[in-house]
């Protein structure tokens, strides 16, 4: 095809026949969903883990022993467990349906020289479209025209300011985005599945789901039961055969033992502890989508963070201005009316004449609206960018009046710059603002100290320097000009008035939230497809990027990273810049592949990827979008990192709690077996008869093990080293803790039954002394399990309400069964006499005086280094208030004033108006 006949193809578009053409080979313009899971089969598949075989068979042996209420518990747990995790594997297909939701509905385009409205999925490549402010991009496409459109692409490309797009310079619009202001012409590049939507799309569907670590531990634990299980059939049929009892009665004791001994009231007290976490949780700021996400969170080793909107506020901010007669300080945050100028550290009652006619060029060429909001903020119309202009120039009285407006030259990819020409009483003039490095040649005077003089090159070497040393800063730097309207070209001849400094401010927590992580052993790493000068300057500020050897690695030096040399980089490289979607992931890959537990925060869809990847996704609520919140674990409803550190918190406590349920719910079936399986080894009689059994499981099962749930955080929770990924749910211990505890349960037990025996009391009398003996150990017990490193007689016992409204319960029941006459019928108890009462209190008192006695010898007191850390964060402080701040020793990034011991800001930053 000749040139002429391409710039013709343009004007009038494909022709209906060669759009259905390109159609049979090229496709629809539809991200699809891949094919569509059967929710029945989903359902199903959670039927399959083997601890709910386990609960399965179990439920089938009570009914076969007439134990049917036992039964029906246990199939109300099994179901209530497989629809939570059917509803978590069911959001993977809601996150592509979100996806499909931003492609645009409709597209206006040029078919056959007539410009028509056509369904958005019906365009082809080659289609001619057009494109207007306020057009959702139908498809992947390049400008052809002389048009220009500005696109807020933050959704794939996390940039918070949006791109200026024309032929001459970046010409590529991108599916999904949106068209703020302007309008052009555009050829369909890539429809569907082959545009940077879909490619998202395609990795979204190519992520499987993986087990949560709590869903590892708990199916470890099911191994673990069921060989226990057999063990006992096993152990009990062979001694019943050894004794020569009936085979058929002896495997029945042991499969009733079996039985016993699984903890059936396990899953349902997981269920009920993250879901207390869950609503906690929401309280902070945190919306939990999976309840076992709670728990990943707590394991978190990286936290992989974006920087816009999660580290800082997402609005732009005027910090400094510098003309040729120095600097000025502009305070107050965002969108706050309040504010003030500092000049030397002192407050600026007035402004000096040039710093005047600066603001007031900021405010003429400028294209934003501000005016008052609720409490005591602005609500803005525009970009950040000009809109904290605006408020800069407000804090000095100054605003835009756009009936002053003779004519406006628009800002574009090409100039760099903007221009206005004003009618003002004293005359007309050109206000000018734009890129240093475009503004500054079309310069000819600078203005200094109320007078234009000439701009010679010591003092363009100066301007540039300052607005090196800005952008070093990770500023964003804007420049103005202007001067008297004339004939000639208004972007010429201009006189140079100053430079604006802009910055996302970090959010006020951020810096403790980072130190915060930095003490529990977290590492956090910050990825954003910002600039890597404002990436690096946000990062030290708030104590990411550290002295030490960090670094800041940008998309394009990953590229050329192996996967061998990426995972030597990782330890030192805190933070990622101008990265896209398939780096993000690439990242989250790479730390998972080190085993690390990684958490990902990100709000666009180019943060879907990565989000689903990641053990754990953060979405966020305020400016997140549908497909990001879709994608995630938690949505971080006010957007702020320290939210997601006090959710980190709330996990740690939730796992130590299912802990604390487990080590207490296995120490006591232990104890069962050990004396009902003992008391056969010594040739006793049955120790406990089936229907008292029933009671010991109802008594201390039930409400103990859901209220330690409920327990607080343990002093220095947020200071011990996060679980590795294959860490076992027995991991520190435990199993040998609870294996030690049950068996001091069960032989305490089996003490009173032989005390009482020894006196002359009767069988009923022994049995009764053993179940109170049981009942009541494992309610002591479940006290003694508040802690891993306290015993009973150090552990806070009043902190947890529940848990002591939970024991007194359980202890009634017991007292019940051995006073009411009725209760005593049923259950073959007798009513306590004094000496017996003795005998159950000092065998109850035996398991926590040698279990306290072993943690003396035995137990860590602390964890060395978490104090290692607190040292050395307290040296950190004292070395910063000693003023070393020489290069070899730089402060440390993000210490705020409340931190410095100072909450309140000095007198001089007082926010008065000029």
């Amino acid at each position: 095809m000749s040139e002429g006949q391409k710039d013709a193809g343009r004007v009038t578009g494909l022709t209906d026949g060669e759009a259905a053409a390109i159609r049979k080979t090229a496709g629809r313009n539809t991200v699809h969903r891949g094919k569509k899971q059967n929710p029945l089969k989903l359902f199903a598949g959670q039927l399959g883990d083997l601890m709910t075989m386990i609960l399965l068979v179990c439920a089938g042996l009570s009914v076969l022993m007439g134990e049917g209420t036992e039964a029906l518990a246990m199939i109300v747990i099994v179901l209530v467990n497989a629809l939570i995790g059917f509803l978590q594997e069911y959001r993977t297909e809601r996150t592509l349906e979100a996806l499909t939701r931003l492609a645009a509905p409709t597209a206006r385009v040029i078919r056959q020289g007539v410009r028509r409205e056509i369904p958005a999925e019906e365009l082809v490549p080659g289609d001619l479209v057009l494109i207007a402010a306020g057009d959702k991009i139908p498809a992947d496409c390049r400008i052809i025209g002389d048009g220009t459109v500005s696109c807020d692409e933050s959704l794939l490309t996390g940039e918070s300011v949006p791109v200026e797009k024309s032929r001459l310079g970046d010409s590529s619009l991108r599916m999904g985005t949106l068209a703020v202001k302007g309008n052009c012409q555009a050829e369909v590049t890539a429809i569907g599945m082959q545009t940077e939507m879909g490619k998202i799309a395609g990795m979204l569907e190519e992520i499987a789901p993986e087990m949560t670590p709590l869903a590892q531990r708990l199916e470890q634990l099911g191994k673990v039961i069921a060989a226990g299980c057999l063990g006992i059939c096993a152990v009990v049929a062979a001694i019943g055969i050894f004794r020569g009892e009936n085979p058929f009665d002896m495997i029945l004791m042991g499969i009733s033992l079996a039985v016993a001994a699984v903890p059936e009231g396990l899953p349902a007290i997981v269920t009920v502890a993250l879901a207390l976490a869950v609503r906690r949780i929401l309280r902070r700021g945190t919306l939990v989508k999976s309840l076992h996400a709670v728990e990943t969170l707590g394991c978190a080793q990286v936290i992989c963070t974006d920087k816009t909107g999660t580290l800082t506020q997402n609005r732009m901010t005027v910090r400094e201005l510098w003309t040729a007669g120095g600097e000025l300080e502009v305070t107050g945050e965002g969108d706050s009316r309040d504010g003030t100028f500092i000049r030397g550290g002192r407050q600026a009652m007035e402004l000096r004449a040039d710093e005047a006619l600066l603001l007031t060029a900021f405010a003429a060429a400028n294209a934003a609206e501000i005016r008052p909001g609720k409490k005591n903020r602005w609500k803005t119309d525009g970009e950040p960018t000009e809109t904290a202009l605006l408020i800069a120039a407000a804090k000095a009285g100054l605003y835009r009046k756009p009936e002053e407006e003779l004519s406006v030259r628009a800002f574009d990819s090409r100039r760099k710059l903007m221009s206005v020409t004003v009618r003002k009483p004293e005359g007309s003039f050109v206000f000018a603002k734009g890129a240093p490095e475009f503004l500054l040649p079309r310069c000819t005077r600078c203005r200094s100290e109320g007078r234009d003089l000439p701009l010679d090159d010591p003092f363009r070497r100066r301007v540039q320097a300052q607005a090196d040393r800005f952008a070093a800063e990770g500023r964003r730097v804007i420049a103005a000009a202007y001067k008297p309207a004339d004939s000639a070209d208004p972007e010429e001849g201009l006189i140079f008035l100053g430079l604006a400094a802009l910055t996302d401010p970090p959010r006020p927590d951020a810096a403790r939230a980072v130190r915060e992580c930095l003490s529990a052993h977290i590492r956090p790493v910050m990825i954003t497809g910002d600039h890597s000068l404002t990436a690096r300057a946000i990062a030290k500020e708030v104590g990411i990027l550290r002295p030490g050897g960090e670094q800041v690695l940008t998309g394009r030096e990953l590229d050329q990273l192996t996967e061998e040399q990426l995972t030597r980089e990782l330890p030192r490289t805190a933070v990622f810049a101008r990265v896209t979607p398939a780096h993000k992931l690439r990242i989250v890959r790479a730390f998972k592949a080190q085993g690390l537990v990684t958490a990902m925060t990100g709000d666009g869809v180019n943060d879907a990827p990565a989000l689903k990847e990641a053990d754990i996704g953060a979405a966020m609520g305020e400016s997140g979008s549908d497909v990001a919140r879709e994608a995630a674990d938690l949505v971080l409803l006010d957007d702020d990192f320290s939210t997601l550190v006090e959710a980190v918190r709330e996990g740690r406590t939730i796992y130590a709690n299912i802990r604390r349920s487990i080590r207490y719910l296995l120490s006591c079936n232990t104890g069962e077996v050990t004396a009902m399986l003992f008391g056969m080894l010594l040739g006793m009689p049955v120790v406990l008869t089936p229907v008292q059994l029933l009671l010991v499981n109802l008594a201390t099962d039930g409400l103990p093990a859901v209220a330690l749930g409920f327990e607080p955080p343990e002093e220095g929770v947020m200071q011990q080293k996060p679980r590795g990924r294959e860490d076992s749910v027995f991991s520190g211990g435990l199993l040998g803790t609870i294996l030690l505890r049950g068996l001091l349960i069960g032989f305490c037990t089996l003490g009173a039954y032989t005390a009482t025996a020894a006196r002359g009391g009767s069988l009923e009398a022994c049995r009764t002394a053993a179940l109170l003996t049981l009942i009541f150990t494992q309610l002591i017990h479940c006290f003694e399990c508040k802690s891993e490193r306290r015993s009973l007689f150090t552990v806070p016992l009043w902190n947890n309400p529940r848990l002591v409204l939970a024991v007194i319960v359980s202890a009634l029941m017991a007292v019940f069964s051995v006073t009411n006459p009725w209760a005593m019928t049923v259950m073959g108890t007798v009513r306590p006499d004094r000496e017996m009462c003795l005998a159950v209190t000092a065998a109850c008192m035996i398991g926590p005086v040698l279990w306290a006695l072993t943690g003396v010898l035995f137990r860590p007191k602390s964890d060395d280094t978490a104090d290692f850390y607190r040292r050395a964060d307290h040296l950190r402080k004292s070395v910063k208030k000693k003023g070393f701040t020489d290069e070899t020793a730089p402060e440390q990034p993000g210490e705020s004033a409340a931190e410095a011991g100072t909450s309140d800001p000095p007198e001089r930053f007082s926010l008065k108006r000029p």
